[in-house]
C-alpha cells in the first residue's frame, strides 16, 4: 500500500514542466503526446505551442495577415499544421472544371514560401495572388516567387550543394481556410541548363497519374544567387496545365486526405516514375507522328508517280 501512494503519475508533474518539454518536440510527436490521456491532451493543445511551432517550421509565417489568418482556422494553428505538413494523397483523376463549377474555386491564393540551406534562411516571402480574373484561369498555372525586376536577389553560402536545399512551399485559401503543401521538401532532381550551364533544382509532387506540381529553382553557379523560383501545374504529357485546371486540382488536394510523412526516396522515385511515363508518352506521340509523315510521304509520292505515269503514256 505504501509503494502504492507513492507512485507518481504524469498528473503529478507540474504543468509548466511539462509544457516546457513539450515545446521541444516536433508537429508529430506533439500531436502524439496529445493523444496520451486527457491530462497532456489538454496541455498538448494549447493554441500558443502550435502558432510557435508553425512558426519555427515556417517564418514566412510571421506576415502580419497570415498571423490574423491562421488564427481563425477551425482549430487556429493545429488545424493549419494538420493541412500543411504531410503531403497530400495522389489523385485519382485530375478533376475537370465544368463552368458552373467555377465558383467553388478559389477566388485568392496565398502562398507561404520558405528556401533554406541546412536550416539557414535562404528566401522567405509571401505572395497574394488574385486568382478570379479570367486572364489568370486562362492563363499557364505559374507562380513566380523572385521578381525579375527585384534589385537584389537572394544568394546560396559559399560552397552551397543544391542537394541540402529545402523548400516549403504552403498554398492557403483564405475564404475556406485550408491549406496545403504544394512540393516536396528535398529536390527530386537536380540538371544543368544546357545553354546557360544555370543549376535547375527542381521540387516536386506528383499527384497520381494525372498531374504535378513542380517548382524550380534557378542557380547561377558562378555567384550563387538564385535567380529563379517558379512553380508549375504540369499534366503527364507535359503540358502546362491552365490557371482553372491548377485552382481545381488545388482545390481537391486541399479537400482530400493526408499520407504520412514519407522518406525523401519515395517521392524521388514517384517523380522518376511520373517522368518515365511522360517519356514514354512523348515517345509513343513520336512514333505515330513519324508513322503519319510516312504515310502522307507515301500518298503523296503515289499521286506524284500516277500523274507521271499518266503523262507519259498519254
Amino acid at each position: 500500500m505504501a509503494t502504492e501512494s507513492l507512485a507518481t503519475t504524469i498528473e503529478d508533474v507540474h504543468p509548466d514542466m511539462l509544457t516546457r518539454a513539450l515545446r521541444h518536440l516536433d508537429g508529430p510527436a506533439l500531436a502524439a503526446a496529445s493523444c496520451a490521456n486527457v491530462h497532456l491532451r489538454s496541455l498538448a493543445s494549447q493554441t500558443d505551442l502550435w502558432c510557435d511551432l508553425c512558426l519555427a517550421t515556417w517564418p514566412a509565417l510571421h506576415h502580419p495577415r497570415l498571423l490574423r489568418l491562421l488564427s481563425f482556422f477551425p482549430n487556429s494553428y493545429r488545424s493549419f499544421f494538420s493541412d500543411a505538413f504531410p503531403s497530400p494523397s495522389p489523385l485519382t483523376v485530375v478533376p475537370p472544371v465544368a463552368g458552373d463549377d467555377e465558383a467553388s474555386l478559389p477566388s485568392e491564393l496565398i502562398s507561404a514560401v520558405d528556401l533554406r540551406h541546412r536550416g539557414s534562411s535562404i528566401l522567405s516571402r509571401v505572395l497574394e495572388t488574385d486568382t478570379s480574373t479570367a486572364w489568370f484561369r486562362g492563363a499557364h498555372f505559374r507562380l513566380d516567387a523572385l521578381d525579375p525586376k527585384d534589385s537584389s536577389l537572394p544568394t546560396l553560402p559559399a560552397a552551397a550543394t543544391p542537394e541540402d536545399l529545402t523548400l516549403n512551399w504552403i498554398f492557403i485559401d483564405p475564404q475556406q481556410r485550408r491549406a496545403v503543401r504544394a512540393t516536396s521538401q528535398r529536390p527530386v532532381a537536380i540538371d544543368r541548363h544546357w545553354i546557360t550551364g544555370e543549376t535547375l533544382v527542381r521540387f516536386a509532387t506528383v499527384l497520381g497519374d494525372g498531374c504535378a506540381i513542380g517548382v524550380v529553382a534557378t542557380c547561377v553557379e558562378d555567384t550563387g544567387q538564385v535567380r529563379e523560383v517558379s512553380l508549375t501545374a504540369e499534366c503527364v504529357d507535359g503540358v502546362c496545365l491552365s490557371g482553372r485546371d491548377g485552382l481545381a486540382v488545388l482545390r481537391a488536394a486541399m479537400e482530400g486526405s493526408r499520407r504520412r510523412e514519407e522518406a525523401e526516396e519515395a517521392e524521388r522515385s514517384r517523380w522518376e516514375e511520373f517522368s518515365g511515363l511522360r517519356m514514354r508518352r512523348k515517345e509513343a506521340l513520336s512514333r505515330r507522328e513519324q508513322m503519319v509523315d510516312l504515310a502522307c510521304a507515301a500518298v503523296a509520292a503515289a499521286g506524284f508517280l500516277a500523274l507521271f505515269a499518266v503523262t507519259v503514256f498519254r
